[in-house]
């Protein structure tokens, strides 16, 4: 299995959507995607970059409250998840989510941490870094991934 490990430096969210993206062209239903990072770090603009770039019209917002938006796409439904608000894991379980990580899905995870072992194991991981001028991106993935245009 080929891994792929990127470090990128992004400088506003101009270049945030880019990277997203570059991303979006690359995933496949039946991926599980963590986004990690401190609030404000950039991960539901990713997000909202990703689902623009697979076909969404329209407002993109967080799902701290709701803990999951889906949205229907051309490629198969893709699920935002934001498990900011869990307190324990169990809660996770007890939300019956575990449905929506199926091979017709794409799901997109903030704050994964927050249900400990029991969510699917992720097939690209991405960590946010908050910089003064702009963010670090650091993307790891069991599969290979052309990521050499994000800072273009």
């Amino acid at each position: 299995m080929t891994e792929t490990y990127s470090t990128q430096i992004l400088k506003d969210e101009a270049a945030t959507l880019h990277a997203a993206s570059i991303l979006a062209r690359q995933l496949k239903l039946g991926q599980v995607i963590y986004l990690h990072g401190d609030l404000g770090a950039g991960k539901t603009t990713l997000v909202r970059g990703i689902l623009h770039a697979l076909g969404h019209v329209g407002k993109v917002k967080s799902p701290t409250y709701t803990i999951v938006e889906s949205y229907p796409l051309a490629i198969g439904p893709c699920h935002h998840f934001d498990l900011y608000r869990f307190q324990d894991p169990e809660e996770w379980e007890a939300a019956g989510f575990r449905d929506d990580f199926n091979a017709e899905s794409i799901c997109l995870v903030e704050w994964p941490e927050k249900a400990g072992d029991l969510l699917p194991v992720a097939d690209i991981e991405i960590h946010f870094d908050i910089l003064p001028e702009g963010r670090v991106l650091h993307i790891s993935s069991q599969q290979a991934l052309a990521l050499e245009a994000i800072c273009q």
